[in-house]
């Protein structure tokens, strides 16, 4: 736990929020989900290499709404 406490990015309650939110608004597995949160990406390129590892592809356009709300969340 205190490893978690330390690398980790935003706070838990945020991380889950934002999990969801991704989930719910652009139709993404929990699992990619959890893996943006954790490396909380900062560029389109970032973005794109954790959701095309399974073959989806994803437009420009919403990589950047993704993004958009990463930074929301971002401290």
């Amino acid at each position: 736990m205190d490893y978690a406490s330390k690398f980790s990015k935003i706070p838990p309650a945020k991380a889950e929020k934002l999990v969801k939110e991704l989930s719910e608004k652009f139709q993404l597995d929990r699992k990619d989900a959890i893996q943006i949160v954790n490396t909380m990406p900062r560029y389109i390129e970032e973005l794109r290499t954790i959701l095309t590892i399974k073959g989806r592809i994803i437009g420009a356009t919403q990589l950047e709404d993704i993004l958009k709300l990463v930074n929301n969340y971002r401290e």
